[in-house]
């Protein structure tokens, strides 16, 4: 079996109806057009040979075929068992050559076992990460790996532009949000390719955009799950104040005052003001009276 015309969606959907499949709006699954597009989104990678790459959401493998031509190793999980089993004939000789494999199912639910398998048998964990994303899963996802501990070198993401737009945004921006700073504690977030609802089939209603996350070089040494935790309890009521967020998270013998004194940050700030630095300091403060 060989691959439809990925810039074509009269091919694509001949393709779907031919195999009797469809797309399946509860995965947000949408195709992406634009040859040059995908061949610029892949170039942010920097992808050498042998690269561990984990992809999620390949549909029908328009941006797994441009990151095996680049010689990297394809770990892509897909939840869409029509896709599968179409992505296993596409790709099955880089499969023989160790080059690509499937993970079926759902992302949030298998990748940690992927990962523990990767160490397990003594292999190198994947460096990079690629996926078109709907928000609740790019969310969901990097505050998973967060927590877990885990941290990739690069990871580039097309979503939804204003969803992009929160994983950049600064403080006191009405974009900025927990998920903002999740992505930012340990990456470096960069904006990058703009793509109208054109450049996919079906098209959205929305425009997306591509967007770049660089691991950093400085270690910040403050526990992930701690970290989360105080990110999602500060933010969980925007128009409060840090001081009535966190009561009900506070060890029953610490106030308000002294934990906020403790950090050196105003109790009467909210959090769409403090910076990722902020929330760090906050982090070790609640370490600190944990051990108390």
């Amino acid at each position: 079996m060989t691959h439809p015309d990925y810039n074509s969606p009269t091919e694509l959907k001949a393709f779907l109806e031919q195999h009797d499949m469809a797309m399946q709006k509860k995965f947000g699954q949408n195709f992406m057009l634009n040859g040059d597009a995908r061949k610029k989104i892949a170039s942010l990678l920097e992808l050498s040979e042998n690269d561990k790459l984990w992809e999620i959401g390949p549909g029908l493998g328009c941006m797994t075929e441009e990151f095996l031509k680049a010689g990297a190793e394809v770990c892509a999980f897909e939840i869409d068992r029509g896709f599968i089993s179409c992505l296993k004939e596409f790709f099955s000789d880089y499969a023989h050559k160790g080059k690509f494999k499937i993970i079926e199912g759902d992302v949030l639910k298998n990748w940690k076992k992927e990962l523990e398998q990767s160490y397990g048998n003594h292999c190198f964990p994947p460096v990079k990460l690629c996926g078109n994303l709907p928000y609740n899963i790019a969310a969901t996802f990097i505050a998973d790996t967060i927590t877990a501990g885990f941290t990739f070198e690069k990871c580039v993401f097309t979503v939804q532009k204003e969803v992009a737009q929160r994983m950049f945004a600064k403080p006191s921006t009405e974009n900025y949000s927990s998920f903002s700073v999740l992505c930012q504690w340990l990456y470096n977030v960069k904006p990058s390719v703009e793509l109208g609802p054109g450049n996919f089939w079906p098209k959205p209603n929305v425009a997306s955009q591509a967007v770049v996350l660089e691991k950093k070089k400085e270690e910040t040494e403050c526990n992930g799950k701690t970290f989360v935790k105080t990110v999602h309890s500060l933010f969980s009521q925007r128009r409060k104040t840090l001081a009535n967020n966190i009561k009900p998270v506070l060890p029953p013998s610490v106030t308000a005052d002294e934990f906020f004194e403790k950090a050196g940050i105003a109790k009467n700030e909210r959090a769409e003001n403090l910076t990722v630095q902020d929330f760090i300091v906050l982090s070790r403060t609640f370490e600190f009276f944990a051990k108390k």
